[in-house]
């Protein structure tokens, strides 16, 4: 089992598969014990108690509201799941280092 978690949240799971297996390419390059997987936001909620990092694809930016409430003590222990949305700029680019970057310092605040 992974040292870390990251789930990615899109509309349907399908846009964020590319981003997934780039920022696994460059976490294993650097070494990063980490699972990284992707599923439609409405699924989420089921994977909460597996998962250290929540990111959300832009295009379900207008969720985090809604997210962030629900991941309040929804985590392993009952901590708050550390939530956010990708940059766009990033998710456009399909940039898994930048993305993976962000994801390890909202694990680190």
């Amino acid at each position: 089992m992974a040292e870390k978690t990251i789930m990615l949240n899109c509309a349907a799971g399908m846009s964020t598969s590319l981003l997934v297996n780039k920022m696994k390419q460059v976490a294993q390059e650097k070494g990063i014990d980490v699972e990284i997987f992707a599923c439609p936001a409405s699924e989420a909620d089921q994977h909460f108690k597996e998962v250290d990092c929540i990111l959300l694809g832009p295009q379900v930016s207008y969720l985090k509201a809604d997210m962030e409430s629900k991941v309040k003590g929804a985590g392993k222990d009952g901590q708050d799941i550390p939530l956010d949305v990708i940059d766009m700029q990033s998710y456009g680019m399909m940039d898994g280092a930048k993305v993976l970057k962000q994801a390890e310092d909202l694990m680190q605040a």
